[in-house]
């Protein structure tokens, strides 16, 4: 399969040879190594809770597609490739993800349709989807778009759909991913590679960060040299303007700054779909939308609305993470609905009674733990894990229907390490302390505490699965059947809004009718967008909709809500006009910039500046027009190398189509980015 631009002549055309091998050497190496995971099974190794076993703590942190595979598989492959051992663990993950997880991505791989850039995006947006149905949609989707636009794809591009793609199909588990991804904010300090440096990362939400590094980008603008001192650079000024409000916060002269940030949702976000928005470029989930436009405008769909909360759904501590099964008459059946309650009871008992039991793991100590609450009988577990006509880890599972609370104990003494013996039983006499008996008495009832102990985790583990599986059903059918997952169904804005419930679509038009002030730099302003397409058709706000949608007359004019007239022949809501100066008009520069919202050069995806940038494809001085058609937006590097760069063809179409042809040939093309 040729290069969607083509191949080049020369040292080019070598390059690109030598990227497709590269590409398919990758997919090679990545079946190598997982046929290696697979020769080095994890049976081998000392199990959980053995002396000597993998600690507790790093198992726990191991991706569970290394769960099989022998942990010494991991030191060999390092040894084999010269890497370190993280590098290596990597690899092992990276390879089992491409394998087992995202087969289709690997056969692209191999084929030459993306290439390793690619991966990072493709192994860390759809791999950790976890219906395997789902995700093999999701990948075959993203893996069918690439191959259908015949375009430059950069992978900023493909994590940019993937991140679209993922929100839309798997709604639910990506906001339980913003929660738990929230946990992490924080500020981390490392060193840098030259001695003496080192860098400090904040991490933190997409809307605070994107502010956080425009302040300081205009407090950089603000900063001047010293007359005769060294000239600093952008990003250093940046530096030195941070130290100085966070280190020195009453010493510094630097003024107040004013941060715009372009926030973009859709209709049905807005009224509390699922579909993600935008801030600066930047995708970002519908419930941060709404909570950004709640607290800049001070109007909108209150957080408090919202059907999802960013709080795991299924938290019994958190009482906004609590579900209200739909009503009967709604029609939504709720699988599993009724087994919350008691499950989630059950959940509560457990949970000190295990603490204990971690605690002891962890701490190395292997003796016989507490027993459990009632419901979950030793003697009979031991029975069944020990049954040959068990059902496996399904038998292990239900270890709350093992139990008899209240009732007798079994005949049969209990096998060692199964449990505590019954109130009127004697305890064992135990071997003298020293010998070697003693050792292996003492050894053998360990072994029985940590099998025990093992089960009880199972049988925990399968039944919090069980009770989130259920929570999640129970969650989402009501999500469904309400306002939000009215708008969330509807294919287009006017069915959204038709589907909203009246205090939405109510703080919908008051967020339309606000006007610059407070948070708002501007009055918010409504795209027009083709419904199956999403391309952009015009730009316009709430007062000139509400002016196309009457047919002109003095009564209707005064009330046009009340005109039923026929509309046709008005002329409707149109484009931005041009202007014969050389620098656009506010309205056309807006129109401009809402329909290309980044850098239009292939592949490019930094944003255009706010002051400039906007260039004629016909220069102004050659008879170029200030109309839409003849402009594009630029970042600034890319704008300097259509002018400058020899050789180089730009060929702007009526529609915002750019086509640029590179000196040896090779045509890439870009479409305005749809909506």
């Amino acid at each position: 399969m040729a290069p969607t631009v083509g191949w080049a002549c020369g040292p080019l055309g070598a390059v690109q040879a030598a990227a497709r091998e590269i590409a398919r050497l990758t997919a090679v190496q990545a079946r190598a190594v997982a046929a290696f995971a697979a020769s080095r099974p994890a049976s081998v190794d000392r199990q959980q809770g053995e002396r000597g076993a993998m600690s507790a703590e790093r198992w726990a942190a191991r991706s569970d597609l290394l769960r099989a595979v022998s942990e010494w598989a991991t030191p060999e492959l390092a040894i084999a490739v010269n890497l370190t051992q993280p590098a290596a663990e990597a690899l092992l993950v990276e390879s089992l993800t491409l394998v087992h997880r995202l087969p289709g991505t690997l056969a692209a791989l191999e084929s030459g349709v993306v290439h390793r850039g690619h991966l990072w995006h493709l192994i860390d947006k759809v791999a950790p989807v976890a219906d395997d149905i789902l995700r093999a949609e999701i990948e075959a989707d993203l893996l069918a778009w690439l191959a259908r636009r015949n375009r430059v794809t950069s992978p900023a591009q493909l994590g940019d759909k993937a991140r679209r793609v993922v929100a839309r199909r798997d709604a639910a588990a990506a906001a339980r991913r913003l929660a738990k991804a929230m946990q992490e904010r924080g500020v981390y300090l490392r060193p840098e590679r030259a001695e003496g440096m080192a860098a400090v990362t904040v991490v933190c939400m997409m809307p605070e960060a994107r502010a956080l590094q425009a302040a300081l980008s205009s407090y950089a603008d603000a900063l001047a040299d010293e007359d005769g001192g060294a000239r600093r650079t952008r990003g250093q000024r940046m530096v030195d303007a941070l130290l100085d409000l966070v280190l020195r916060p009453g010493e510094t002269e630097l003024p107040p700054v004013r941060v715009l940030l372009s926030v973009v949702a859709s209709m049905g976000t807005l009224l509390g779909g699922d579909a993600p928005g935008e801030v600066d470029g930047q995708l970002i989930p519908a419930e941060m939308v709404r909570r950004l436009v709640h607290g800049l405008a001070g109007r909108g769909l209150l957080p408090a609305d919202d059907a999802r909360a960013l709080a795991d759904p299924t938290d019994p501590a958190d009482p906004a993470g609590e579900v209200a099964a739909p009503s009967p008459s709604c029609g939504a059946a709720v699988p599993g609905g009724a087994e919350v309650a008691w499950q989630e009871a059950e959940q509560a008992q457990l949970a000190a009674w295990w603490d204990q039991v971690e605690a002891r793991l962890l701490a190395g100590g292997l003796d016989e733990p507490d027993w459990p609450p009632d419901d979950l009988s030793g003697q009979r577990w031991v029975h069944a894990a020990f049954d040959p006509d068990a059902d496996g880890l399904d038998s292990l599972g239900d270890l709350g229907d093992l139990g008899d609370p209240g009732g007798a104990p079994d005949t049969e003494p209990p096998l060692s390490g199964s449990g505590p013996p019954p109130a009127s039983s004697t305890p064992p006499e135990r071997c003298p302390a020293g010998g070697w008996w003693a050792a292996a008495d003492r050894a053998v009832d360990d072994a029985g505490a940590a099998v025990h102990a093992a089960g009880l985790a199972l049988g925990h583990a399968r039944r919090s699965v069980r009770t989130a599986r259920a929570a999640a059903v129970a969650e989402e059918a009501g999500w469904r059947a309400g306002p939000g997952g009215r708008v969330d169904a509807a294919p287009d804005a006017l069915t959204a809004l038709a589907a909203a419930a009246d205090g939405q679509r109510q703080a919908l038009a008051e967020l339309l009718a606000a006007t610059a002030g407070g948070g708002l730099a501007d009055r918010p302003r409504i795209v027009l967008a083709d419904a199956v397409s999403g391309a952009f058709r015009a730009l316009t706000d709430l007062p000139a909709l509400r002016r196309a949608g009457h047919c002109g007359a003095a009564a209707c004019r005064r009330a046009p809500e009340a005109c039923g007239h026929d509309l046709t022949g008005r002329p409707g809501l149109r484009g931005a006009g041009p202007t014969g100066a050389y620098r656009p008009s506010a309205a056309l520069d807006r129109h401009v910039r809402a329909r290309d919202r980044r850098c239009r050069f292939p592949g490019c995806r930094r944003p255009v500046p706010r002051a400039g940038e906007l260039d004629h494809a016909r220069p102004h001085a050659a008879g170029g027009a200030t109309a839409a058609a003849n402009l594009a937006g630029y970042c600034t590097g890319d704008h300097r190398g259509k002018h400058q760069a020899p050789g180089w063809t730009h060929v702007l179409g009526p529609d915002g189509t750019l086509t640029v042809t590179t000196p040896t040939g090779l045509t890439a093309v870009t479409e305005p980015p749809p909506y």
